[in-house]
Formats: structure tokens, sequence, C-alpha cells
């Protein structure tokens, strides 16, 4: 298994385990996806794609109503997403993906973190290079076609396939997203989730002294409402 299957994985399980929070993460992306493309999720392919995401965090059905629904409300907030990068202590890699209705408070936010933990916000665009933006998509072992077979059909789209016993894991170039979920739509596989990872080039060694110091930084950015993903280079124990 690659490292960076393990990598994704891990950040999966972690924050996906506050059940609260992932709520509210998808809950945004659902209605900035049904603002974007409509509600209708046959007729909108992120937003269909969205709600198995919904599914598979166990969300109940009428919160995921609820953020489609607030799309068409007038009165709802309007989100912008924004991305934010920076270092934290120690000279970790750090990018924050938030979705905001109040880009003032949510770059103050994400400065004093940075500050008080004793890092540094940095320019957008500035960590790019050690970052691989990618579309990951998780999967239900196919039925009816072998590892094989996928992986051959996938390289029309480079991407790659990893995989376990519970699920296949696809990742792809960012821009191939839509192209993959029709693929696989098409294709007959059963997406359990997708997402867009930003996967490090290159991993930071830290000590366990080190290591403590820097996750108080990333609990704070998980914790706040305006921040849907957070990415990192320390390396995983």
């Amino acid at each position: 298994m690659g490292r960076a299957f393990e990598y994704r994985k891990a950040r999966k399980m972690k924050r996906w385990g506050n059940m609260s929070r992932t709520f509210t993460r998808i809950g945004k992306e659902i209605t900035i996806a049904a603002k974007a493309g409509g509600p209708d999720p046959a007729m909108n392919p992120r937003l269909r794609v969205l709600m198995q995401n919904a599914k598979a965090a166990n969300m109940p059905k009428d919160t995921v109503e609820r953020a489609i629904k607030k799309a068409t409300d007038k009165d709802a907030s309007d989100y912008k997403e924004i991305v934010y990068e920076g270092y934290g202590p120690h000279g970790v890699a750090i990018v924050v993906e938030t979705a905001t209705d109040n880009n003032q408070r949510t770059v103050a936010n994400v400065r004093s973190y940075f500050n008080k933990h004793g890092g540094s916000l940095g320019t957008q665009g500035s960590l790019s290079f050690l970052f691989d933006h990618k579309s990951v998509f998780h999967i239900k072992p196919h039925a009816d076609k072998g590892l094989e077979d996928f992986e051959l059909e996938l390289m029309d789209f480079d991407a790659e396939l990893e995989a376990d016993e519970e699920e296949w894991m696809i990742y792809g170039a960012f821009d191939q997203f839509a192209n993959i979920q029709n693929y696989l739509e098409e294709a007959g596989a059963e997406i359990v989730s997708a997402e867009f990872e930003r996967i490090p080039t290159d991993y930071k060694e830290v000590t366990a002294e080190q290591r403590e110091a820097i996750e108080k930084l990333l609990e704070k950015f998980e914790d706040d409402e305006d921040v849907q993903n957070v990415f990192h280079n320390m390396k995983e124990d």
C-alpha cells in the first residue's frame, strides 16, 4: 500500500471522527454545489457525489435536504471558498481550505492561529509546489471488473488505483474530477465518497514534542467553523 494511500485514509478517518464538524463541512459543500449547479442531483454531478459523501458519513437525510434548500434561500449566507497557506512551527507546511460568509473574520482567525502557535501566514499559491492537488474517489470493489481492468481504463484519465479489502481508491488530477466521476458512474461503480485532497510531495520529519505543538495548531484550524479542510506535510506516526 502506498504512502499517499495511507496518508489519505488516516486523514479521512481522523477528520470524520468529529461527526458534528463533518456534517457542517459537507453541508456547506452541498449548499455551494446546489447554488452553482442547481438543486437536482440528477442534473448536478457535483451535488450527486456530495450526497454520497453525506451518506458515507451517516449524515441525516433531513440535514442534507436543508443544505440543498439553503442554496435557494435568499436570506441564507453566501459562502466563498478561499485557500490560505502558511508554515506552522518547525517548518511544517499547512494549507487551509475555507468556506466563509465573512472573509475578514476568517483571515483574521487563520492569521491569529498561525501567529499564536509559532507559525506564519503566507501568500496564496506559495506552497503549491509542496502538494499535489488530487481528485480522490472511494468505491466499492467492482463485481464485474478486476483491478487490472480498472487500472488500464483509468490510465485514460491519468488516474491510479490502490485498494484494500474494503474499498478501492482512485486518485487523479484535480481537473479530471468530473471525467473520472462520469466514467465510474457509466461503469456501474458504487461511489462511496469523493473529494479533493492535497497530497504532500515530501514529508517533514518531526519529533514527538514537535508533533504535539503542531497538532495544537491543526486542532485550532479544525475547530473553526469556517474551515473545510486542513492539509499538512508532517509525516504521520
